[in-house]
């Protein structure tokens, strides 16, 4: 399949929006996470629109970001995880929680959704 500049244009915005995801995160930056989520809404907005041959080349983007994706949803965890202990330590400093108790009861998943652990 020959890819016209759009398309070769798209594999690369797939790739480096998960990419620019992860570090956005990692880096906490909440304006870039936004934009980056903006980007995201527009692309599934645009997806019953799109030609089978825009579709066939999203399915090959979908699959070479797949160990992007996978780090990005390692990300999401971490960060959930690190969410949750600094929830925890403000409770805990201002007097809501003893030590020992949990603020709130919450199921944590067992392993990630894509497999990773």
């Amino acid at each position: 399949m020959v890819l016209n500049a759009d398309m070769r244009q798209r594999t690369l915005e797939l790739k480096t929006l998960v990419v620019e995801a992860s570090r956005a995160l990692a880096s906490l930056d909440t304006d870039r996470l936004e934009e980056l989520a903006q980007s995201c809404e527009a692309l599934n907005r645009d997806l019953p629109t799109i030609s089978s041959e825009e579709r066939a080349n999203l399915v090959c983007q979908a699959r070479a970001a797949a160990g992007d994706l996978a780090v990005f949803g390692r990300v999401l965890e971490a960060t959930q995880a690190n969410l949750g202990v600094m929830h925890r330590l403000r409770e805990l400093r201002l007097g809501r929680l003893e030590y020992g108790q949990r603020s709130t009861p919450r199921a944590l998943p067992v392993g990630s959704l894509h497999g990773n652990h």
